[in-house]
Formats: structure tokens, C-alpha cells, sequence
């Protein structure tokens, strides 16, 4: 079969950006810049490339000083008097941060303010972010917490709601607050809830239930929209249903009123990708191109990973060449799916000079990246490697998470190096990242190789009490 792919991008639409910067017009763009920085005039509507860096950054700093000094009184509990837009903002930034402990705790405190008046917006957000971090214990108590203030729910509540159950896969809860839903007066389930609903039912493979919502929609006369129809694409796609994946497009493009867009083609071009299919992945990419709906740094992102999974190098080089040429500027993503696939492939020095040109561009990198680094280095026996990364994560900073934790902790375990491990253990409670199962098993797996059989078995032990006393669901358990 002769593909397709390399032809209908050299084919494709131009695409425009902000940003892009020809190599061949670089230097008089930046003659350009320099001269017109040097004119007194007013500061136009868009000036976010002519602002004082230092200016900006004092600005960061103090906003993030202020973040810093509001979670800690909400820590003591003890400020009632506090300015509204230090503890707005300081609550706006949890929530977007996905800080739920803290964003929790400030809110705790925002309550307590003289000039606190309920809002369901703030309950809205607070709920979302508690489904996005599937944390529905806590969204239901915040959820009794707004009916007790007497505060009536909206839509918007009640379906951050539904989000909250149904994205940690408490399907009967969400169904059964859309059925509350149903007796409060204006407050009808609308698309955007069924939408939301449908997502849930997708992600966790209920697609009898994604029936059963479709007909009660008909019956109500609610239409699919282009999110329903790339919840339900994208559901059977994760799950390999490559048949109802295509026959739900051609329901999408029969219905008139929808049409397939980026979303869509993604969903097609991460199935196929990921099964591995890559000729089907090219010719869906093709049609996709036929239809007129232009592909996005996040479908470049797919295809790099797809290829790199199958052992294209050289397809997966000429993606990231057409992103060059075509201004779509990589992001930490794109750089941490490459480091990933040459780090897996075992090509070290490829994976290197990728993460050195990342770092040459600015693009910063995140515990994911140093985690593939890590993985890779640890595949074939560099613990050398392995002590540079530390170096450079402590002169970071990174925000740490378990997964790193897991990663290195695994490394120096496999290098028989007990001592270090020990001490990345201790780090690990220190920075409050809370080890799982797997922390646990590679720290198991390297004693038992060390002939440690005690403490193995007290490490075990110790696995079981936190899961236990913690109260938080260990991974594979």
C-alpha cells in the first residue's frame, strides 16, 4: 500500500500563527522590533510583546508571594479579615492549579470573611476541579455545604457535579443526580450535561448506558452536538470499536447540524495510532484533510508518538520537520513524546540532544520529561546520568510528584544503590507526595534482590498500615 500521508501534507492549506518567524526574515524582524522599541508612544491594545520583562516578572512574583502568604493563614485559620482580591485570587489560582488540599483550605477561609456572600459560580468551579482530580467524597460534602448556605443549584452546579461522579466512574450517582436535576424547577438537564454524562459512560465503556442517554435525549428533544458525537467517537476509539467508530461519524455527518472538526480527527488519528494501525491512521489523516478540517499541535503530538511507538523514526522526523516549516512551535509535549520513544527505543544520544535542544529553545522541562530521562538512563545501566538528573531537578523548580518519585526511587533500586533509595523515600514524604504501590514494590523488589528478606517484609507491612491509615486508594491495589 503506498502511502499517502507525506503527499496531502505537502498539499495542505498554509496555516497562519502570531508567532512565526521565517529564517530568512528573522533578523530584519528583529532590526524591526529593536527600532520601534526605542519610539515614545502609548502602549497599544496588544502590547504583550513590548512589556518590561523585569517589570512583568516583579509583578509574578509579588502576585505569587501574595498566593503563598494567603494559603498559609488559611492553613492557621485564623485571618477573618483579609483583603478580597489576595484570597480570590489565591483561590482562582488552586482551583486552576488542580490544588485541591489548599484551594479547599481557602476557601474554608473565604467563608469566614465579613464580606462573604455565596456564589454558585465559585461552588461550580470548586466542583469541577474536585471531578478532574476525582476526589467525589469531597465534591459531595462541598455540594451539601452550598445547599446548607441556601444557596439554590444551577445547571452549571449540578452537572460539575455529575462530572465529579462520573469521572471517577460512580455512574449510578450521576445518573441519579441528573434525575434530581429533573424535579428542581429550572433546572432541566441540558446538552451540555448529557454531553458531559455521555463523556463519563465513553471513558469508562458503559456504551449501553450512551443508548440509553441518546434515546432519553430524542425523547426530549434535545439534539446531539459536535461534543456528544466526539465524546461518543472518542470512547469507542479508546476502546478499539473501530466499526461504531465510524458508523457514529457517519451519524455525525448525516445529522446536518454537526460537523467533524479537530476533535474528531485526533480521536481518529490516537485510536488508530495506538492500535498501531498506521496506515489507517494515514488515510483517516487524508480525509480529515478532505473534508477541510486542519490538523493541530496536538494531532502532530499523536502522530510523532504513533510512529516513534512502531519504530518510524524517519516518519516521525518528517512530522516534526512539517511542524518547523509550518510554524507550529513544539511544545513540552511534543519534546517530553520524543525523549519518551528514543529513550524506550534505547537511542540515548538522540534522546540527548533532544532534550538539549529543548532546553537551547526555552522550553521548560516538567517531571514527566525528567521521568523518561530517568527510565531511559536507568533501561541501560547510566547512574551517572541518573545523579546529573537529580542535580538538575534540584536546581529546578519543577514540581515534583509521586510518578518522578516512583521513577527514580526504581532507578537506584535496580543500580543496588539501598542508601539513595532510602533517601529519596524520606525526600518523598518530606515534599508531601505520598508513595503508592508502585513505590512500594520497587523498593520490595530491591531488598528481596539484596537478600534483604526483613526488610522487605517490613516495608510490606508498612504498605498495608498506609493503606490503612492514609485513607487514600493506593494504585493497584
Amino acid at each position: 500500500m503506498i502511502l499517502t500521508w507525506s503527499s496531502s501534507i505537502s498539499s495542505a492549506t498554509p496555516f497562519t500563527s502570531s508567532t512565526k518567524f521565517p529564517n530568512d526574515t528573522a533578523p530584519k524582524a528583529r532590526r524591526r522590533f529593536r527600532v520601534e522599541s526605542l519610539k515614545r508612544r502609548p502602549k497599544p491594545a496588544s502590547a504583550g510583546l513590548v512589556k518590561d520583562p523585569k517589570k512583568e516578572l516583579s509583578r509574578i512574583l509579588r502576585t505569587e508571594a501574595a498566593i503563598r502568604g494567603v494559603e498559609n493563614k488559611a492553613k492557621a485559620q485564623s485571618h477573618q479579615q483579609l483583603w478580597p482580591k489576595a484570597l480570590l485570587e489565591a483561590l482562582d489560582d488552586a482551583i486552576k492549579r488542580r490544588r485541591c488540599h489548599p484551594a479547599l483550605e481557602i476557601f474554608a477561609l473565604l467563608r469566614k470573611q465579613y464580606w462573604y456572600e455565596p456564589r454558585c459560580q465559585t461552588y461550580a468551579k470548586l466542583l469541577m476541579m474536585l471531578g478532574k482530580s476525582r476526589q467525589p467524597e469531597e465534591a459531595s460534602l462541598l455540594f451539601e455545604t452550598m445547599l446548607s448556605e441556601g444557596l439554590k443549584p444551577t445547571v452549571d452546579v449540578y452537572t460539575a457535579l455529575v462530572s465529579a461522579y462520573g469521572q471517577s466512574g460512580l455512574l449510578d450517582q450521576a445518573f441519579s443526580t441528573v434525575e434530581d436535576m429533573k424535579s428542581v424547577v429550572d433546572c432541566e438537564p441540558d446538552i451540555y450535561t448529557y454531553s458531559v454524562l455521555i463523556s463519563c459512560c465513553a471513558k469508562f465503556h458503559r456504551f449501553d448506558l450512551i443508548e440509553h442517554v441518546l434515546a432519553e435525549m430524542s425523547y426530549l428533544g434535545i439534539q446531539c452536538n459536535s461534543v456528544t458525537y466526539n465524546s461518543i467517537i472518542d470512547g469507542y476509539g479508546k476502546a478499539g470499536m473501530f466499526e461504531q467508530m465510524d458508523n457514529t461519524l457517519n451519524d455525525m455527518i448525516e445529522n446536518g447540524n454537526c460537523h467533524p472538526d479537530v476533535f474528531t480527527l485526533n480521536s481518529f488519528v490516537g485510536a488508530y495510532g495506538n492500535a498501531g494501525q498506521i496506515d489507517k491512521m494515514e488515510k483517516w489523516y487524508d480525509e480529515f484533510q478532505l473534508m477541510a478540517v486542519k490538523p493541530d499541535i496536538t494531532t502532530f503530538n499523536m502522530m510523532i508518538k504513533s510512529y516513534g511507538k512502531a519504530g518510524m523514526f524517519k516518519k516521525m522526523k518528517t512530522v516534526m520537520d512539517f511542524m518547523e516549516w509550518r510554524f507550529f512551535t513544539p511544545t513540552i509535549v511534543t519534546y517530553n513524546t520524543v525523549i519518551e520513544v528514543f529513550g524506550k527505543a534505547g537511542e540515548i544520544e538522540k534522546m540527548d540532544q533532544h532534550f538539549l535542544k529543548m532546553k537551547q529553545l526555552g522550553v521548560k522541562p516538567n517531571s514527566i520529561t525528567y521521568c523518561s530521562l530517568v527510565s531511559a538512563y536507568s533501561k541501560v545501566g547510566r547512574t551517572d546520568k541518573v545523579d546529573s538528573i537529580m542535580r538538575h531537578v534540584e536546581n529546578s523548580d519543577v514540581v515534583l510528584d509521586t510518578p518522578f518519585f516512583n521513577c527514580i526511587i526504581g532507578a537506584f533500586g535496580q543500580a543496588g544503590d539501598l542508601k539513595m533509595m532510602c533517601e529519596l523515600f524520606l525526600a518523598m514524604r518530606e515534599r508531601k507526595c505520598e508513595p503508592d504501590s508502585i513505590t512500594f514494590a520497587c523498593m520490595i523488589q530491591a531488598y528481596n534482590t539484596q537478600g534483604m528478606t526483613k526488610a522487605a517484609q517490613k516495608l510490606e507491612n508498612m504498605m498495608i498500615s498506609a493503606k490503612n491509615s492514609w485513607g487514600t486508594k493506593l494504585i493497584g491495589c
